[in-house]
Formats: C-alpha cells, sequence, structure tokens
C-alpha cells in the first residue's frame, strides 16, 4: 500500500513542460491557427533529421525553421511529437521531435503537418546544468496537410531489435577524464548508450517482454526488454546491481507522462508490446507508453532471515523512511513486520529516518517519543519482545533534512536477552524527568577513556560523535551507544552519512564521469567517525565496536573504503556475493547503501551477514530501504 505524505508531488514538481496534462483545447499565444493545405515538395527545406544532427545539440540551435515535415505521434498538454515518414539511412540522425506549442495542440496521431518555429535545446535548470538538453521546435505555426497516415513502424529495443549499448563513453572516473558530451565531438550510438538514445530521441520505440528490475515509483518504471535476456549484472532476485564499472544504462525507464503505468515489483511483466516515444527529461532517457501496458506477476515474495541461535548477538539496521507519530497505523505495522517477521527480532537495531513526533510540521517539536511508542507498540502486537529505545535529540532545523523533520538516529534494544543500555548520564536526566530544564547534549561529543579495569568506557551513552566538526553541518550526527551483553562492554555507533543529492550530476547526463559534489561531505564524515573509533581502539585494541546505519555509499565508494582502512574495521555487505549486495534500487539500479561494519575482536568470531530483502523490491515499500543483520556468536572465547 501507499502511505500518504510520502514523495511524489515532488516528482510531479519536476515534470517537464512538454509533459504537462490537463491543459485547455487552445493554440500556442501568437501562433496562426492550424490549417489544412495540399500536400507540397519542398526539397530545400530542413527535415526532422537536419534539425536533429548527428549529435547532442542540434547544429540548427537558435535558429527558425519552416515547413519542417512529420506526422504525429503522441499528444501531450502542451506540444507534441512528430516522426518522418521517409527516413534515411544514418542511424545517428533521429527522426523524430517533440514540437513545443505551449497549450494542448489541435492535433491527432496519424495527422500529417509542417511545422513552423524555431530550434531549442530544452534543459530544465537553465544552461548550466549538468542534464542533457532536448531538441525541440518551439511552434510558431502548424499546418495540417492530411490526417489518418499510418505511424511510422517503432525502433524496437532489445536483442531482436536495436539494442541499447552497455555502457556511456568516458563515464568511468578512475580511468577517463572528464569530458563534455555535447562538445566532445566524439558521437557513436553503437558503443555510446548516450549517443544511442540520443539518435532515436523523440522517435517511437517499443519493448516486448519487459520485466520490471525496479519496483515502480511516482509514475516509472525501470525495466529490461525480452525478458531480461543478455542484461548483467543482475541480483539474484530478477534486478540490477550497478557497480564501479557499470550502471546499467541500457535499463529502459517507462514513464506515466502520456498514459498510465500499473504498479510493478520487481520480476513483474508486460506481456506483449509496449509502444511509446522517445523522451529525455531531468537526467534520464524515458520511454513514454501511449496507451497503458497490463501487468503480469511475478509473485516475488519478501524474505526473512534465520532466527537467532542460544548465544549469538543480533545487530541490525533499519531505515524507517520518515517515520512519524501521525503515520497511518498501516506503516507502524508494515515496520514492525520487517524487524519481527523478516529479521526475526535482533538485539540492536541502530535506527535512521525516524522523524519526531509532529513529522514534517516545522512546529518546533523534536521528541520523538509517541513515535517510538507506537512503533514499539506495533512491535508487540506483530508477536515481537520488548524493545526500549535510545537516542540524542536533534536540535530544531540544525540536524538535516527538511524542515520540521527533525529526524533520529538510536538504537532500539531487546529488554529480554541479557542486553543492557548503559546509560551515561542516566537515562532519567536525558529524557528529563529528573533535570528542570533537561539535559541538552546535543552539542557534547562522546569520548573513549580507561575504565580503570584496562577496557574502555564512553563518557556520554548515547552521545553525539564530533557533533561540532564541519562535516556534519545540517546532517544527522551518529550516535554512539554503550551496551552490557551477559556482562561484555559493547559499542555501537549509528549513523546515517549525507545524502546523494540534487548537487550530484546524473549518471545520464553531458559530463561524463558525472561530479558527485555530496561526496566529499561523507568522505569528511567517514573520517570523523573513523577517528572516534580509531580513539575507542586507543584505549582498549579488543573493544567490541560495531558501525551500522545508512551510509549512502556503496562498498566500492571512498567514504566506506576511508572509514574501514582508518578505523581498521571489515565492511560486511563487501564480503557478500555481489547477486545479493543491494539494500536499495534507484531507477532500476540495485546499490548496498547501508551497512555494518565489525572491529576486528568481532570480524574474527564466527558471523553471519544478510541483507533482508523486504522493501527495496516492492512498489508499496520502495521508500524504505531493505534491513540488513549480521548474528555474531559471542559464546566462544
Amino acid at each position: 500500500m501507499a502511505y500518504p505524505g510520502e514523495p511524489g508531488p515532488a516528482r510531479r514538481a519536476r515534470r517537464v513542460r512538454a509533459l504537462a496534462a490537463g491543459a485547455a483545447l487552445a493554440l500556442p499565444v501568437g501562433c496562426a491557427p492550424l490549417v489544412l493545405a495540399p500536400p507540397q515538395a519542398h526539397a530545400a527545406e530542413p527535415r526532422i533529421r537536419d534539425v536533429q544532427g548527428r549529435g547532442h545539440v542540434s547544429p540548427l540551435n537558435g535558429r527558425a525553421v519552416a515547413r519542417v515535415p512529420g506526422v504525429v505521434t503522441a499528444v501531450s498538454g502542451n506540444g507534441f511529437w512528430m516522426q518522418d515518414p521517409r527516413p534515411d539511412r544514418d542511424a545517428a540522425t533521429s527522426e523524430g521531435i517533440f514540437v513545443f506549442t505551449r497549450t494542448r495542440p489541435a492535433v491527432s496521431p496519424g495527422d500529417s503537418v509542417r511545422v513552423d518555429g524555431r530550434v531549442s535545446e530544452y534543459r530544465p535548470g537553465g544552461t548550466r546544468s549538468a542534464f542533457l538538453g532536448r531538441t525541440e521546435i518551439d511552434a510558431t505555426r502548424t499546418a495540417t496537410e492530411a490526417r489518418g497516415a499510418p505511424l511510422p513502424a517503432p525502433v524496437m529495443l532489445g536483442p531482436k531489435g536495436r539494442k541499447p549499448p552497455g555502457s556511456v563513453a568516458g563515464s568511468n572516473p578512475i580511468l577517463d577524464a572528464r569530458r563534455n558530451v555535447e562538445s566532445a565531438g566524439r558521437f557513436d550510438p553503437a558503443r555510446d548508450a548516450l549517443a544511442f538514445y540520443e539518435s532515436i530521441e523523440g522517435m517511437r520505440a517499443g519493448v516486448t517482454d519487459a520485466v520490471a528490475v525496479g519496483p515502480s515509483r511516482h509514475g516509472e518504471i525501470p525495466v529490461l526488454p525480452a525478458g531480461g535476456a543478455g542484461a548483467a549484472p543482475r541480483t539474484a532476485r530478477g534486478g540490477l546491481l550497478q557497480t564501479a564499472a557499470d550502471t546499467n544504462p541500457d535499463r529502459i525507464l517507462l514513464d506515466d507522462a502520456l498514459a498510465a503505468l500499473p504498479g510493478m515489483n520487481v520480476g513483474d511483466r508486460l506481456p506483449g508490446t509496449a509502444h511509446g516515444v522517445i523522451d529525455y527529461t531531468y537526467g534520464a532517457f524515458r520511454l513514454l507508453p501511449t496507451a497503458a501496458p497490463r501487468r503480469r506477476d511475478g509473485r516475488l515474495s519478501q524474505e526473512t532471515t534465520r532466527a537467532t541461535r542460544p548465544g549469538e548477538l543480533a545487530v541490525a539496521t533499519a531505515d524507517l523512511g520518515g517515520l512519524s507519530a501521525d503515520s497511518p497505523p498501516g506503516r507502524f505495522a508494515d515496520l514492525a513486520a520487517d524487524l519481527v517477521a523478516g529479521l526475526k527480532s535482533p538485539d540492536v537495531v541502530a535506527v535512521t529516518r525516524l522523524r519526531d513526533n509532529s513529522g514534517g510540521k516545522d512546529d518546533g517539536t523534536v521528541a520523538a517519543d509517541q513515535t517510538v511508542a507506537e512503533l514499539i507498540t506495533a512491535i508487540s502486537a506483530a508477536g515481537g519482545p520488548g524493545y526500549d529505545w535510545r537516542s540524542v535529540p536533534p536540535r530544531d532545523n540544525a540536524d538535516g533534512g527538511d524542515p520540521g523533520d527533525n529526524d533520529h538516529v538510536g538504537f532500539l534494544f531487546r529488554t529480554d536477552r541479557g542486553l543492557g543500555f548503559v546509560d551515561r548520564p542516566t537515562a532519567s536526566q536525558q529524557d528529563g524527568a529528573e533535570a528542570d530544564p533537561p539535559a541538552d547534549l546535543s552539542g557534547a561529543p562522546v569520548k573513549a577513556v580507561p575504565d580503570g579495569s584496562g577496557g574502555v568506557r564512553l563518557t556520554l551513552s548515547p552521545g553525539r560523535i564530533a557533533p561540532g566538526d564541519a562535516a556534519w553541518s545540517r546532517t544527522q550526527k551518529p550516535v554512539a551507544g554503550e551496551l552490557n551483553w551477559k556482562g561484555r562492554r559493547l559499542i555501537v555507533v549509528a549513523a546515517q552519512w549525507y545524502p546523494n543529492t540534487g548537487d550530484d550530476q546524473p549518471l545520464l547526463g553531458r559530463n561524463q564521469p558525472p561530479v558527485r559534489p555530496s561526496e566529499w561531505r561523507r568522505e569528511a564524515q567517514a573520517r570523523a567517525v573513523s577517528g572516534f573509533v580509531r580513539s575507542v581502539r586507543a584505549v582498549d585494541g579488543d573493544a567490541a565496536v560495531i558501525v551500522a546505519g545508512d551510509l549512502n555509499e556503496q562498498e566500492f565508494g571512498g567514504p566506506v573504503q576511508t572509514l574501514a582502512k582508518n578505523a581498521g574495521l571489515r565492511d560486511l555487505p563487501a564480503a557478500l556475493p555481489p547477486k545479493d549486495r543491494y539494500t536499495t534500487i534507484s531507477g532500476g539500479n540495485g546499490r548496498a547503501l547501508d551497512h555494518i561494519l565489525l572491529s576486528p575482536s568481532l570480524a574474527k568470531r564466527k558471523h553471519e551477514f544478510d541483507i533482508v530483502h523486504r522493501n527495496a523490491e516492492f512498489a508499496a515499500r520502495a521508500d524504505v530501504r531493505d534491513p540488513s543483520v549480521v548474528r555474531i556468536d559471542m559464546a566462544r572465547g
């Protein structure tokens, strides 16, 4: 099920002007009426392929063109797509184009038209944007010469048609120097996925027997044609895995701009053929189906992990997807099922994206006790054990997220398995029951100090790691907690690093390799956390330390490697078989962005790590990450 308040309006807000729906049936301002005219031959007049050219930018960009012929293939709220019914033999020049009319045009698919206007490259965000431009004609006059013409045959995408290349030329951040593909001069549709899609921009296209490699989100479905034949690297459950060398540009994004799309999970299929037009908006080429396809259920089921055995300690991650006290009861039930049925009630859960009691309301609320209470009640209703909660409340609108969110990073922990949370100062002082006003620990840094018996303890528990460090400016601060497991001290860090943001350039943008300015923030945060872990291990080299949570970086990313190397930790997702190594799916790309890392004293013990795929592949849960759990044998040694 979908939940109110989930992302979706943002996706609608970013919809390109050419895809606007519901505009009035009127002509553009300043445009002459549509007229029926007898067909004429105009050999010297430009055709669509002349406008598109052999490259990402039209050779006629900014110039006026007249009587460009084409057959209307699809209509949107403020324009239409047309295609030349007499193509040339050059596969590098597109025969289709979008005609921008500002309001809904009085044309229909099958109309033979001629268009006057000015050629432009529409680029959301302006000339400095990293998006590619979409070549279009800003119409000043459209003349309809005939109706009922047959639509040009679609370009069939896939193994039995035109197969998109599996790579983008110059996109390797290690091997390739950065270049602007619009001005680089190289344009090879046979080897470069960006050039391939550019060569069919605006044209009719189709996919047969498409299989979903990501869930439908905000009206978009990433698919592979021909049931995914020949595509790699695949996940064990039918998706696609993004690696350092492969961002899977051969996946095809279906978009509901022109026709409704069904809700789909990974592995669901669209039997038959879906036809539409190729468009580029906001960092992605898209196939816009012109008729609603039907769905065939792939019957993918949610995973569960095995139960914790006697003597094992189970530590997990859980992204709660912005849960707040005003979230629907069904959402609490789903997240409780993740913990109880999916993870088998782990001992400690590093929690991220838990909002304050008022959710997205910017009303000064920072406490999350009502949200936590509802979640713990839901866990009990799902048959789970008793849990308790520790966190350091954020400062209002100072710790990242949208205004009013005040996301909490903290710990859920069981109260029935010999596990206890060490509170410094006492829990009553932290929650204000014995302190008036309550102690504000949000700005105090946690330190590692000797415990007097050869071990290490924390000065604050829970406590924030280097909250004054500029690396955490307006982002969630990591929280460290000290716990006792049957007489053994355990230090756990719950972290939520800076997210990939809109400042990061798109995978399919004009700059290759794309620039990721958010990465330096995570790199700085990795150094801050690794510095804290080193300080713990400097006091006690055998300290049991776990870092867990949403690091927003894949296992091969520099920040995760910085944390692992500098702190001497073992990153558990990196050791999984690649086919299981993902906690989230974005645009069809499976990525492991949530991590658990162990110090040497724990890594040398027998342990099992499992990413439990329950959310990322499913349309109803797509905005929540897959949880993960490590079970460590603490009975020996």
